[in-house]
């Protein structure tokens, strides 16, 4: 199992949700820190010392108080650590759920598992450590089936535009003057309700309101 871990975060209340997860994996002294400043400090003084952490757990989001801070989030945070220690493994534990941002956190920034904060969340934070020690990636299960459901439909350029111009307030039957304006073909109004009626039922959803909702909360406008 893991050894030495170090924790950025913020809240007290969230800290007992890591502390009881590692506690019940019998993982000694794990550090903890409340900046991200810290967090990084505390990295490089473990590489001087020749005993480096071999993970990471932090929050995305620090409150900013009366001490200023080089390193405001824990994005800028992970790329900073991942700078001075390439292979040191990253646990995200956040209340962040747009898919898209979780996305850029694997892709971009190589994270090794994804907690979202919540009632089960201790439960969760053991299984992606575990995960993470046997070398596999981990995402919170509530968060994959968000995520199997958006990937089971691709929105194209022309789908998520119709959904941001309805977003924006633009009323249905005006869509099919904007698309000519614009040149963006199909433009009958035929066309756009015809499509914006096969978007809501691969994604089962009723409505136009419910159809912005759901691509807000995903990112994909």
């Amino acid at each position: 199992m893991l050894k030495k871990i170090l924790i950025a975060e913020d809240y007290e209340s969230s800290n007992i949700s890591v502390q009881k997860a590692l506690e019940d994996l019998k993982i000694p002294d794990p550090k903890y820190v409340n900046y991200c400043d810290d967090a990084l400090s505390r990295i490089k003084m473990s590489l001087q010392e020749n005993n480096p952490f071999e993970l990471l757990i932090t929050d995305l989001s620090f409150d900013e108080d009366h001490r200023e801070q080089n390193i405001k989030n824990g994005q800028q945070l992970i790329s900073a650590a991942k700078e001075l220690q390439p292979n040191l493994k990253v646990i995200v534990f956040s209340v962040e759920k747009k898919e898209v941002i979780i996305e850029k956190l694997f892709k971009e920034q190589k994270i090794n598992g994804y907690v979202k904060k919540g009632r089960e969340d201790v439960k969760d934070l053991k299984k992606a450590i575990k995960a993470v020690f046997n070398g596999e990636k981990y995402l919170s299960y509530e968060l994959k089936g968000k995520s199997e459901e958006r990937n089971s439909f691709e929105f194209s350029e022309y789908d998520t535009l119709l959904v941001s111009l309805l977003a924006k307030g633009t009323l249905l039957k005006n869509i099919p003057d904007y698309l000519k304006e614009n040149q963006v073909k199909p433009a009958s109004m035929s066309a756009v309700e015809k499509r914006l009626k096969e978007i809501k039922e691969s994604l089962n959803i009723n409505s136009n309101e419910q159809l912005i909702a759901f691509c807000k909360d995903f990112g994909i406008i």
